[in-house]
């Protein structure tokens, strides 16, 4: 399978994607040697009242899931995972626990290292998947906490798996990615990918392709697509392209999920390209510059984006034309995006969770949970997120 032909490899690459190197705003997640750098260092804008905010939002859950024993190094998006029957969440220090709609635990069971991916939860096997520090993938009964299976991998995972067809793929920081049973745990397969000397502290949410494909990207600024069954790599592209004469400068990580959606696929890099490439053809229908490790969103034609400065920004989702941009969350170390019912919702690094409306980018609301948010989740009518303190909150669009 070739999903970008020879001419858009030859041409359009070279003639299109635009070099961005963006080093101050993340340079503290940097990993690797940093060779005396001070990045600069740029104040979070002070957030402005709203003169009559909407009621968008109104809250549903919220309970800590506690973050007693966590290290500072260790990230702070630890994503839920969220049933019919209610939430799962891990907290830092080792603890996975289970809460019915209400909030009432319902069993919880300390894995006894710290996590350092988020809740992978699986409805069909009713099976929870979390991983640790050390490299520990960790599996349970949903349904009881109790422990099904463990596998030690060679890296640690700093994001949930993808769990797909009985394989649990997961992206390790050591560069592999690996395909495990969902049975046993056993190792069915792995892929190594190249890892820069020094990359932004993170990674990618697995993702699908289609229903036999797994899309991952890494930090050496590439997506990769591999079978899910047997870990056949299918094809390899670059996306991020850092240009620079210093190594912090040439970071081309591919921190954000790539997003597909009706045969389009759409990605963005740390080192500031963003492009969606229609997929039956291969060929690239744009390319903007905009540098992030948040995944994007689509909705209503457009695709949504979160930069490293903390823009919020609106594009055309087949033109990639600028239908707007907010500058009003400058420097708040912003979420991902997402779309909840006809709104955007955006966090930030004082809890605070910011509505948008999503034609014209005016804030209309805002909700807001204690600690640091790097993450927001959407099922349904629901908006979700657990903040760096463990505080897990809930909100529903108000009727």
């Amino acid at each position: 399978m070739t999903l970008f032909p020879a001419k858009f490899r030859q041409s359009t690459l070279k003639t299109t994607l635009l070099y961005s190197a963006l080093i101050g705003v993340l340079a503290t997640q940097v990993v690797g040697c940093n060779r005396g750098i001070k990045p600069e260092v740029n104040e979070p804008v002070k957030l402005v009242k709203l003169a009559q905010p909407l009621a968008v939002l109104q809250p549903v859950l919220n309970f800590d899931a506690g973050s007693k024993g966590a290290s500072k190094k260790d990230p702070l998006d630890l994503q839920l995972g969220y049933g019919e029957a209610g939430l799962i969440a891990a907290s830092r220090g080792g603890v996975l626990s289970a809460h019915d709609t209400a909030g009432k635990r319902l069993w919880s069971v300390d894995i006894k290292e710290p996590i350092t991916g988020g809740v992978a939860y699986d409805a069909a096997s009713q099976t929870a998947i979390v991983s640790t520090r050390s490299g520990r993938i960790v599996a349970v009964d949903a349904q009881t906490g109790a422990q099904r299976w463990v596998q030690q991998l060679s890296g640690s995972v700093l994001t949930p798996a993808l769990i797909h067809n009985n394989r649990v793929v997961l992206s390790a920081n050591d560069g592999f990615l690996h395909g495990l049973s969902l049975q046993t745990g056993q190792s069915i397969w792995q892929f190594a990918t190249q890892v820069p000397a020094i990359s932004v502290r993170g990674s990618a949410k697995p993702t699908l392709l289609d229903n036999n494909t797994a899309l991952l990207a890494t930090a050496d600024g590439r997506v990769h697509a591999v079978s899910i069954e047997s870990g056949v790599p299918l094809w390899s592209r670059r996306i991020g392209l850092g240009m620079g004469s210093s190594e912090v400068e040439r970071m081309s990580d591919m921190d954000a999920m790539p997003v597909v959606d009706n045969g389009q696929l759409y990605a963005i890099s740390y080192s500031g390209q963003m492009l969606g490439v229609d997929l039956a053809s291969g060929q690239v229908m744009f390319v903007n510059e905009a540098a992030s490790t948040r995944a994007l969103a689509l909705a209503k034609g457009m695709v949504f984006a979160t930069t490293l400065d903390g823009d919020v920004r609106a594009y055309n989702r087949t033109t990639g034309q600028p239908i707007w941009e907010s500058k009003a969350l400058a420097y708040r170390k912003l979420t991902n995006p997402v779309v909840i019912g006809n709104y955007l919702a955006v966090g930030d690094f004082e809890g605070v969770v910011h509505i948008f409306d999503a034609t014209t980018g005016n804030i209309v609301s805002r909700v807001q949970t204690k600690g640091a948010l790097r993450s927001l989740q959407v099922q349904g009518n629901l908006l979700m997120a657990q903040s760096s303190s463990g505080q897990v909150a809930v909100w529903q669009v108000a009727r």
